[in-house]
């Protein structure tokens, strides 16, 4: 079977409209289970330091013993993490294209192994800000997928991807917090110096092993995709005609479902990442000053008990509940739910202070991290949208890409806002303190405005509809 003269690369859209009559092409199971291995390195390394970045800033003295300014250091070392990654992954891609991609990915592996490494040695904020730095080539995971899969199973293969990322907050946070501190939890294997001055080096070995594991695999059997660079010994044809493409001009893009979906898309992503970095810190940082006071072992099993959460819970009711209550409503619904979300920071808080860290804290909890999984549902709804507002199918990759430039920015600098505005509202005691919140749920209503502006339909079904009539 041959596949379309489709251009695969990072701006190649998920899902095709096209599916073809004679049915779905056999996925290559090997090389599909690689690649989302390989892509099961990002969340486990973003999320894997969570767990105890903010009592790392704290002990290593980077705010000089001011406990309220943790914050602001520690959201920007999160935030680096993706800022890079924004600003490298059309970089990655093209040399990708020139090399292939499994050079470029075995390269991008060895690089965010040992950036692991050194973050873990690292002792001040610039060497744990420089080595945060090192973003390798992983990004480049949809370019490889794209070129394993036509447009009979693309849909098929993408849509595992969401259940690794929900695997990967799952595995980072419970690898962050059970291996921190050794010489604490583990004090006859753990016993020497160098554990007590590099506490959280361990579970940086543990990540850079399961990267370096990750390397082994690609390097023995992912093949090369990568038109021009790869064997031709399949028997799909990944042919490109790509001296006969035209670049699609930015302003092709500008119309309202594009704009729209884009825009929803940035919110939903700004608002979940700045939720993802505030809940570590507020569970980190003292219940005087508005936090809880946790442990990065509890903190680590607590976010790593909504990732598990969340992947089960999308795997199995996402899609009745969408056909139930139609994308728009679910999408609508994840959006409101941050507001609840955001307002139970504060109870939590004043419970804290007034009884200590008690059941009813711990309820409050679990209200919370039920509820995460609902804006976790409106990426899958979004995700529809995107795709459906396309002006045309020539120009769904190029969607594609608007939106995940778009998203990249969005999650580069929502770390840093939300651990900074906690930061400022702690020590100027806006609010009491819980300025931050306020902040939160105003954007939050903001977003809702956004929201309620996706039509009930998808463009692509309102077209059907209308040729019925016709």
């Amino acid at each position: 079977m041959t596949r379309d003269n489709d251009t695969i690369d990072e701006e190649t859209a998920l899902l095709s409209p096209n599916e073809e009559q004679q049915g779905p092409t056999p996925l290559p199971k090997v090389q599909i289970a690689i690649v989302l291995l390989l892509q099961l390195c990002e969340p486990i390394m973003s999320h894997s330091i969570y767990p105890y970045i903010n009592q790392l800033v704290s002990e290593l003295d980077i705010t000089g013993g001011d406990e309220r300014k943790v914050g602001y250091y520690a959201g920007l070392i999160e935030s680096l993490f993706f800022l890079t990654e924004a600003m490298m992954v059309m970089q990655w891609s093209h040399l990708s294209d020139r090399v292939g991609r499994k050079p470029v990915l075995l390269f991008g592996l060895i690089g965010a192994s040992l950036s692991m490494l050194l973050f873990g040695l690292s002792r001040t904020f610039w060497t744990l800000s420089v080595f945060r730095l090192f973003i390798n080539g992983i990004g480049i995971m949809k370019s490889v997928m794209g070129e394993l899969t036509d447009s009979s199973n693309r849909a098929r293969a993408f849509s595992l991807i969401p259940v690794i990322w929900a695997t990967g907050i799952t595995l980072g946070p419970l690898m962050g917090g059970t291996f921190s501190r050794p010489h604490e939890r583990f004090p006859t294997v753990f016993r020497g110096q160098f554990w007590i001055d590099h506490p959280y080096f361990l579970p940086c070995v543990v990540v850079a092993s399961f990267i370096g594991f990750a390397f082994t695999v690609a390097l023995l059997f992912l093949k090369e995709t990568a038109p021009g660079c790869r064997k031709r010994t399949s028997t799909v044809d990944y042919s490109r005609a790509r001296s006969s493409e035209r670049p699609v001009a930015l302003r092709n893009l500008l119309v309202y479902p594009v704009l729209i979906s884009v825009s929803n898309y940035m919110t939903l992503s700004f608002l979940s990442v700045m939720l993802y970095a505030l809940l570590p810190l507020f569970f980190t940082m003292s219940i005087e000053i508005g936090g809880l006071g946790f442990k990065p072992l509890t903190i680590g099993y607590t976010m790593g008990m909504y990732g598990l959460g969340s992947g089960v819970f999308q795997a199995l009711f996402f899609a009745r509940i969408v056909r139930r209550f139609g994308t728009r409503g679910i999408f609508v619904g994840g959006m409101i739910s941050f507001i609840p979300i955001f307002l139970l920071f504060p109870v939590m808080s004043a419970v804290a202070q007034h009884s200590g860290v008690n059941i009813i804290v711990w309820l409050l909890i679990a209200l919370v991290l039920l509820l995460m999984p609902l804006t976790g549902m409106a990426y899958g709804c979004i995700f529809m949208y995107i795709t459906a507002s396309s002006p045309n199918k020539h120009l769904l990759g190029a969607t594609n890409g608007l939106a995940q430039t778009s998203v990249s920015l969005a999650r580069a600098f929502g770390p840093a806002i939300s651990t900074s505005l906690f930061a400022l509202s702690v020590e100027k005691n806006l609010l009491g303190g819980y300025a931050v919140y306020v902040v939160l749920v105003a954007i939050s209503c903001l977003a809702i405005l956004l929201a309620v502006r996706l039509p009930e339909k998808m463009w692509e079904e309102k077209k059907g509809d209308e040729i019925e009539r016709s």
